[in-house]
């Protein structure tokens, strides 16, 4: 068996989230079912994390292990050929040792959640990012987010469904920045709770519209109230953008 670590990209709004699902589609279906039509082998593939339905990905990592002799870059191709038209694209593919695992390899995941500021309807976004028409301050969100920077019991932000251990997470950044009519934030950590990531952003949006003072993000924190959220952002705007590994 040779283990092939797979770099995908896809478009979220059709699938019912990565991992595979009994009431709709999925993108680890996707990809299984396209390694079978190459190899013939019931193929499962095993991502660094999973994504919610609507949730996009712009560096997700997984792994597939293959009986068959077959080059990283034949494979990469006739993935990409069987996934048309599904949106999802195998941007690299290569051989890793048999002890390498996408998702318990894995010493941290990125994400950027992209809110667009601005009363016009998306057309070319619709679907790819939060449309918020109230102005932004995205430097007090900036500011405010900085309260969630740490280690911190972050039940406040995390899913009635999580199925994580422990709400202790250590954060690493938090951080909120404008281009243009786009506001962008990005985190990274080793790993995230369930919703963790649309719930902190929700928070700073209310922060942002003048709704929250900046203080309250901490106090919801402090809080470890699921109560205390003041909203969870929907998966529109929100990307895996890279995960990291020991030696790369």
């Amino acid at each position: 068996m040779t283990r092939f670590a797979l770099t995908l990209e896809f478009d979220g709004g059709p699938f019912m989230g990565l991992q595979r699902q009994s009431h709709g589609p999925s993108v680890q279906q996707a990809v299984e079912e396209a390694a079978f039509a190459v190899t013939g082998e019931n193929v499962v593939m095993h991502a660094a994390g999973r994504t919610d339905a609507g949730v996009h990905a712009l560096g997700m990592r997984a792994h597939v292990e293959i009986a068959r002799p077959i080059a990283p870059f034949r494979l990469m191709e006739a993935l990409n050929a069987l996934l048309r038209p599904a949106p999802i694209a195998v941007l690299d593919c290569v051989e890793v040792a048999d002890d390498w695992h996408a998702r318990f390899s894995c010493t941290g995941r990125a994400y950027v959640y992209r809110i667009a500021n601005r009363r016009a309807p998306l057309t070319l976004e619709r679907g790819k990012a939060w449309q918020v028409a109230k102005p932004l301050d995205a430097e007090a969100m900036h500011r405010a987010a900085q309260a969630l920077v740490g280690r911190h019991d972050f039940t406040t932000f995390r899913s009635a469904h999580c199925q994580s251990a422990s709400p202790l997470k250590s954060l690493d950044r938090l951080a909120v920045r404008r281009e243009g009519e786009m506001v962008l934030v990005e985190a990274a950590a080793r790993s995230f709770l369930h919703h963790q990531v649309r719930s902190m952003v929700g928070c700073l949006a209310l922060v942002g519209m003048g709704r929250w003072r900046e203080e309250q993000v901490a106090e919801a924190l402090e809080a470890k109230d699921r109560q205390a959220l003041g909203l969870n952002a929907p998966p529109d705007g929100l990307y895996f953008v890279h995960a990291a590994y020991p030696g790369e």
